[in-house]
């Protein structure tokens, strides 16, 4: 599978932040990308930050955005993956997925807490999806730094995990850009899993748009605060004489063999 990553500059603007992604997914298929992958909130914006109260949002603009970007994933025939306060009976911190096929599925926020605490109802699904063959696990921001939600997605045998990131700072604090850089290199190691993340850029990004190996490598990382794409091809593998080692224990510790 190939796979894009984009990050750019997410607002309160709708319209704007649609415009933007819809210029994306066409630059991501143009690349030959099989899937593509958006920030936390891209669609709609982060709360306290890009909206200062939900009554600012227009319900039916996101409505139909989310239909719009359905219909790009039919027409471009690519995968969207992005992520939306979302309204039904109550509101969500939400990662969206569009398949070409017209399905809509996604997966809720579960750690809450601050801002996403005072708005958010808490999501209860897995967020594990059956994509061209792969089986792919969802995550979201603040999930990154608890080593459990990323088990649920071992004991899944996921083949890759994704984490959408609104992680950005008013000051350039590149200490938090590393840590939170370990964060994913440790998720991916201890699950012998590889990780895909993604970021918005404004003002001062605070977690990477990156991929890593199993083994914590950064294969590919996009330069912090500046609109970009990164682009991966991504398949099963083989594992190597360490990365045996590490399931063969993990499998022991979490009762699976």
């Amino acid at each position: 599978m190939r796979i894009a990553a984009y990050q750019f500059d997410v607002t309160g603007d709708i319209n704007n932040n649609l415009s933007i992604m819809k210029n994306a997914v066409k630059e991501a298929k143009d690349e030959g990308a099989d899937l593509i992958v958006f920030c936390e909130c891209a669609l709609t914006g982060y709360i306290k930050r890009d909206v200062d109260d939900l009554k600012e949002l227009d319900r039916v603009c996101i409505d139909k955005s989310i239909n719009a970007i359905g219909q790009m994933s039919v027409n471009y025939n690519i995968s969207i993956i992005t992520g939306s306060i979302a309204f039904d009976t109550n509101c969500y911190n939400r990662a969206y997925l569009f398949t070409p096929n017209g399905k809509i599925d996604w997966y809720d926020k579960r750690a809450l807490y601050g801002w996403d605490e005072e708005t958010f109802i808490c999501g209860d699904k897995k967020g594990i999806f059956e994509l061209d063959g792969l089986k792919i696990g969802l995550r979201i921001c603040f999930e990154v730094r608890f080593p459990e939600y990323f088990r649920e997605l071992y004991i899944e045998d996921t083949d890759l995990d994704i984490v959408l990131f609104y992680d950005v700072s008013d000051t350039d604090d590149t200490e938090r850009y590393e840590l939170m850089m370990s964060h994913l290199k440790t998720r991916a190691v201890e699950n012998v899993t590889p990780v895909l993340s993604v970021n918005s850029i404004r003002p001062y990004q605070t977690a990477p748009t990156c991929f890593i190996d199993r083994s914590g490598k950064v294969i590919c990382e996009c330069k912090r605060n500046e609109t970009r794409m990164l682009i991966i091809d991504h398949d099963k593998k083989d594992y190597d004489f360490g990365e045996k080692g590490r399931k063969l224990y993990s499998d022991r510790l979490l009762g699976l063999e």
